[in-house]
């Protein structure tokens, strides 16, 4: 038995579907995480390419989009312990291009940008309250990484009340066994793991 059977049949993996109402969450697709000369980076190329096409999808419906950022004060108080395990994330601070949104994916007026400093894209920010003022019932995740800032922001979509979709062609990581890990256990328990294809017809519907 394989493990999404051994799910389904102990009663995991049912589906949460899109609401009446979906936004687009894109978790720092920022330089210092798509471009790999940065020691954060990794090849995020097809993920950043099919999350443009998922933005034109919510821009076309004129639908919420929210981006995020990490970003830390020069002296890394901010980090607190995290950046003793992740000593890179001394990278992201104000004034690097590393914490600027890739380009190929620019925030148009209107589109929020919340800077944080943990892995979720909730911690820390208004983002629930923003997303809860503009109706929203369901929050589409793209970005990285996967077993990251997308787990833990998805976790957290679940938590405070939202249908979570998880844009599977649209999320990266830079290891690929803990990408489709992470990705099987959103599907299992908090998220629905979902094609590009399949959320753009379900937007344009």
């Amino acid at each position: 038995m394989s493990d999404k059977e051994m799910y389904i049949q102990r009663g995991f993996s049912s589906r949460v579907g899109f609401g009446s109402r979906p936004a687009l969450l894109v978790i720092d697709f920022i330089k210092g995480f798509t471009d790999a000369s940065c020691p954060l980076g990794s090849n995020l190329d097809a993920e950043v390419e099919a999350t443009a096409r998922l933005l034109d999808a919510f821009r076309t419906g004129s639908l919420p989009v929210h981006f995020t950022t990490t970003a830390y004060d020069d002296a890394m108080v901010s980090a607190g312990v995290f950046v003793r395990k992740v000593p890179s994330l001394a990278q992201l601070k104000p004034g690097s291009p590393w914490i600027e949104i890739d380009e190929r994916l620019a925030p148009r007026p209107g589109e929020v940008v919340w800077t944080k400093q943990y892995a979720s894209a909730f911690f820390g920010t208004s983002l629930a309250a923003a997303m809860t003022a503009q109706r929203v019932d369901t929050v589409v995740v793209a970005g990285c990484t996967t077993s990251g800032c997308v787990r833990a922001s998805a976790v957290d979509s679940c938590q405070h009340g939202f249908r979570t979709i998880v844009a599977r062609d649209c999320v990266g990581d830079r290891s690929a066994a803990a990408h489709e890990s992470n990705l099987n256990d959103l599907d299992a328990k908090y998220a629905d793991v979902v094609p590009l294809e399949e959320i753009i017809k379900a937007i344009a519907g």
